[in-house]
C-alpha cells in the first residue's frame, strides 16, 4: 500500500467516524477515572444543613473502606455497617441529634450508641467515648476519638439499626430526601 492509498483510507468519512468515536471514549474514561467515586469521597460536614433537611452526616471525613453488605438472615454472616478510614485518635461526631443511649464496650471494644429522634440507632465502634448515656447531643457533636482497629480495617464502624436488629446501609442516611413532582 502507497502513502497515497494510507492518505486516501485516513481521509475517508467511516475513519474520521471511528477517530471521533474513540476519541470522545477515550475523553470520557480520563474523566471518570479523574473523578472520585461518590461512596468514596465525603460530603462536605455541615449539621446545619443536615439537620435542616433531614438526613444525616459522616461521623468521619474518611472514604469507604468496606461497604455494607446486609446478611440475607439475622444470624448470617455480613457486614452490618461500613468501615470508613481513619487515624486512631481522629474525633467521631454525631451523624444527627438524638440521646447517646450508651457509651463502654461490647465484646471488648469501645462503642458508642446514639438513639435519634426517628427511631433510628447509629453505632460506632471503636470510639473512646466523651459521652455519657443519656446525654443529648446534636448533629457533629464529638463523640469521643477513635481507638484502634480490631479487625484490620484502620478506621471507624458504623451502623444504622430500625427497630432492634434491623441493619440499613448508613450510607444511605446521607442521601438529601427524594424530591417528586406531581402533575397539577
Amino acid at each position: 500500500m502507497n502513502a497515497l492509498h494510507i492518505k486516501q483510507f485516513a481521509d475517508a468519512p467511516s475513519t474520521r467516524l471511528l477517530r471521533t468515536l474513540l476519541a470522545g471514549w477515550l475523553t470520557l474514561t480520563l474523566v471518570a477515572s479523574a473523578t472520585p467515586a461518590a461512596s468514596g469521597s465525603p460530603p462536605p460536614r455541615n449539621p446545619a444543613i443536615a439537620a435542616a433537611h433531614g438526613y444525616y452526616q459522616r461521623p468521619v471525613d474518611g472514604r469507604v473502606l468496606r461497604a455494607f453488605d446486609k446478611p440475607e438472615h439475622k444470624w448470617s454472616r455480613g457486614h452490618r455497617g461500613v468501615d470508613l478510614a481513619a487515624p486512631i485518635g481522629a474525633t467521631v461526631y454525631s451523624a444527627g441529634e438524638g440521646t447517646v443511649s450508651f457509651a463502654g464496650s461490647v465484646a471488648g471494644r469501645p462503642s458508642v450508641s446514639v438513639t435519634h429522634p426517628d427511631g433510628l440507632r447509629t453505632t460506632y465502634t471503636p470510639v473512646i467515648a466523651h459521652v455519657q448515656a443519656g446525654e443529648t447531643v446534636a448533629a457533629g457533636t464529638p463523640l469521643g476519638i477513635l481507638d484502634r482497629s480490631y479487625d484490620g480495617y484502620p478506621g471507624l464502624h458504623w451502623g444504622a439499626l430500625q427497630g432492634p436488629d434491623d441493619y440499613i446501609d448508613p450510607l444511605s442516611l446521607l442521601q438529601p430526601p427524594r424530591i417528586r413532582l406531581k402533575p397539577v
